[in-house]
Parts: C-alpha cells; sequence; structure tokens
C-alpha cells in the first residue's frame, strides 16, 4: 500500500535542447531507466547530499589551465 507522501507528485516541466534530451535519454535507457526516474534519482541524491551530488567545476579554473595561462603572463612579463 502506498504511504501519502508515496501519493503526493507534483510535476516539473525542463526545457532542454532536443538533441540533448535524446543522446541522455539513450544513455539512462542503457542503464534501463526512464528519464523520469533518472531525473528522481538526482533530486533523491540532492537531498541526500544537501547540495547536488557532485562537483560543478568551470573548465577555465583548472590546474593545467590556470597554469598554462601563468606561464603565458610570465613570457608575457619577460618581454617587456
Amino acid at each position: 500500500m502506498m504511504s501519502d507522501t508515496e501519493k503526493m507528485k507534483d510535476s516539473i516541466s525542463v526545457k532542454v535542447a532536443s538533441a540533448d534530451k535524446k543522446r541522455v535519454e539513450a544513455i539512462f535507457d542503457e542503464l534501463g531507466l526512464s528519464l523520469s526516474t533518472a531525473i528522481n534519482i538526482f533530486i533523491k541524491k540532492s537531498i541526500a547530499e544537501g547540495g547536488l551530488p557532485f562537483e560543478v567545476k568551470d573548465p577555465f579554473y583548472s590546474e593545467a589551465n590556470q597554469a598554462e595561462l601563468n606561464r603565458r603572463f610570465k613570457k608575457m612579463d619577460s618581454n617587456q
């Protein structure tokens, strides 16, 4: 028998690029998951983690990129 919380469900509407939706549906299908189930897993994991269940990074700030920028700045400084 379903609990009261299981009966109470809301819908979420999300705009996403059609190509992205097709790609992610194929990935989840390979895992035996529907898009809805995968999103529900993401939501439950976010609740459990108290935030996003993964680290969000800007590639600009990666160690390799920062090292390259520093190298270029030093090169510019030495030429002036």
